[in-house]
């Protein structure tokens, strides 16, 4: 009877740790914004510039969130600041975030592929001068950060780079193949639905009565050793 209730109990407890474990991180979905500066690469001819994200994303597993992101910059030109140049574009990024246990504040890596937009405005020594040029092309992202950990909303900081391979802007000079600029920012993740609990152990099933746990008669000899079934109590 004993060992039957000590394997019922340590299921009970290995059922408890399961569900701990299940819970050890939040695997909400969220969204994203930051805010921060797009120090432009000098060969773009562009000053540096606000930029802003919006996204969303969640945990895969303790370490590893997937986010989509939007981003959006509108720098001046150097030659003249009344023309218009704007970059936008979406990106998928993955980081991977050094965590433990007992703290809140969690460093990560960051990669992740996107696709640029670019829309600006160029001279030419032509009556219908400023001219117009759209492009497209893919960018790469690379980066280091900080996470806070407060709950339902984290902090981020970051500093990383893009790398933009823009080979058709429209520029003075001779013509690069791609553009690195540096962004730095700084953000929110704020995440949706209820707060997440651990599920409770189903309660250990209650150990199964056989005739060595039964006595009938009442004469202190268990119902499978008993050779007289219908003895008295006390009775030998």
């Amino acid at each position: 009877m004993n060992k039957k209730l000590l394997c019922a109990a340590l299921l009970g407890g290995l059922g408890l740790a399961q569900a701990a474990s299940a819970q050890e991180f939040d695997d909400r979905w969220y969204v994203s914004g930051s805010t921060g500066v797009n120090l432009q690469d000098h060969d773009r001819g562009t000053e540096d510039a606000i930029f802003g994200t919006v996204g969303f994303g969640k945990f895969l597993n303790p370490n590893v969130s997937l986010d989509t992101e939007l981003n959006y910059q509108n720098a001046h030109k150097n030659i003249n600041r009344n023309l218009w140049w704007s970059q936008y574009g979406v990106s998928v990024d993955a980081r991977y975030h050094f965590r433990h246990a007992d703290s809140k504040f969690w460093p990560y890596l960051r990669g992740g592929l996107g696709w640029q937009r670019h829309e600006e405005e160029f001279i030419v020594p032509l009556p219908t001068s400023p001219w117009k040029h759209k492009d497209s092309n893919a960018a790469v992202n690379l980066g280091v950060g900080m996470q806070l950990n407060l709950g339902r909303v984290n902090v981020r900081t970051e500093v990383g780079s893009r790398i933009d391979f823009d080979n058709k802007q429209a520029r003075i000079g001779s013509q690069e193949n791609l553009f690195t600029d540096v962004l730095a920012s700084v953000g929110l993740t704020l995440a949706l639905g209820p707060e997440p609990v651990a599920p409770v152990a189903p309660a250990p099933a209650a150990p199964q009565q056989t005739c060595a746990d039964m006595d009938d008669d009442g004469d202190g000899v268990n119902n499978c050793n008993d050779k007289c079934p219908n003895s008295q109590a006390g009775q030998t």
